[in-house]
């Protein structure tokens, strides 16, 4: 691919780091946020070596891009993109270019919103087991992949350390109050109505996705990333059947190569060979160009 991945910012920003996720780095501006959105790629809860290149472009373009097409559903906490604004709070801008978020500042509201078209994935395993996900009951006799008549809200409790937890609407309202937890749940579906529809008409399907909400002076915000191949499912129309496992289109080549290969699963995983990061370069590259209409330059 020729191109520099970025494993981390830290050395290239002036502002105190407050927060490293798996991809996302988070520092403090003082007035707001800056998100940069790193090459790091994770899978079965490990961090990997090497980064993708141009994932962390990718994403955080497509988030930009989602917010904005989506901003008549809701206000959300982009202040702008442009790393030129940042001045010499940057040292070497170019290699954040297309990476960084300046964002408002909202307090966190610790419940993950998912949504789910199709009955797959953790649903799915849900489903088989007890009938029902997140305490809502389902007719019998689904078969895997099979679409909802309609979308369904299922959403997490967050967790800084280890898995969120998948909980009832109720357990939701129990933590967040009715009213709010109303709320999101009216957001969460309306963002995935509109862009399943999007993402229909270029030929892919929007199994499911998750949000996250804050709020700023008691306005319900939307934050961190939206339809991204991090944070949703996405299919090619022509790869849908029943009863399969569906090749995701997102970083699909990286869990393909870990699960066919030695690695115990107990300890991080050998530096992923060349030709599975280019493969996985592409696949980001290919859903930013099917989505926006537009290759990432």
């Amino acid at each position: 691919m020729g191109a520099q991945a970025l494993s981390t910012a830290a050395d290239l920003i002036k502002a105190p780091l407050i927060y490293k996720g798996k991809v996302r780095e988070l520092y403090d501006l003082g007035e707001h946020f800056l998100i940069v959105v790193t090459d790091r790629i994770s899978a079965f809860d490990y961090v990997l070596d090497p980064a993708v290149p141009e994932k962390g472009n990718v994403l955080n373009r497509l988030s930009a891009f989602w917010f904005e097409q989506t901003a008549q559903l809701g206000p959300n906490h982009v202040v702008h993109t442009d790393v030129d604004r940042l001045g010499d709070i940057v040292t070497e801008p170019e290699r954040l270019r297309n990476r960084i978020m300046v964002t408002r500042k909202a307090e966190r509201i610790d419940i993950e919103c998912v949504v789910r078209g199709y009955i797959t994935g953790g649903g799915w395993r849900q489903y088989q087991q007890t009938g029902e996900i997140n305490g809502i009951a389902l007719p019998p006799g689904m078969r895997k992949n099979e679409r909802f008549p309609q979308p369904i809200f299922t959403p997490a409790a967050k967790n800084d350390v280890g898995h969120d937890e998948d909980i009832p609407f109720s357990r939701m309202e129990e933590l967040v109050g009715a009213e709010l937890a109303a709320e999101l749940r009216e957001r969460s579906l309306a963002l995935y109505e509109y862009a399943h529809g999007y993402c229909a008409e270029r030929g892919i399907i929007l199994a499911d996705c998750k949000f996250e909400f804050g709020l700023i002076d008691g306005q319900v915000i939307l934050i961190d990333e939206i339809f991204t191949p991090d944070s949703s499912r996405f299919w090619a129309e022509g790869n849908y059947a029943f009863d399969i496992e569906i090749d995701s289109m997102d970083k699909e080549p990286v869990r393909t190569y870990l699960l066919g290969s030695v690695w115990d699963k107990n300890s991080k995983p050998d530096p992923l060979p060349d030709t599975v990061v280019e493969a996985t370069t592409k696949r980001y590259l290919d859903i930013y160009r099917r989505l926006t209409g537009t290759e990432l330059k």
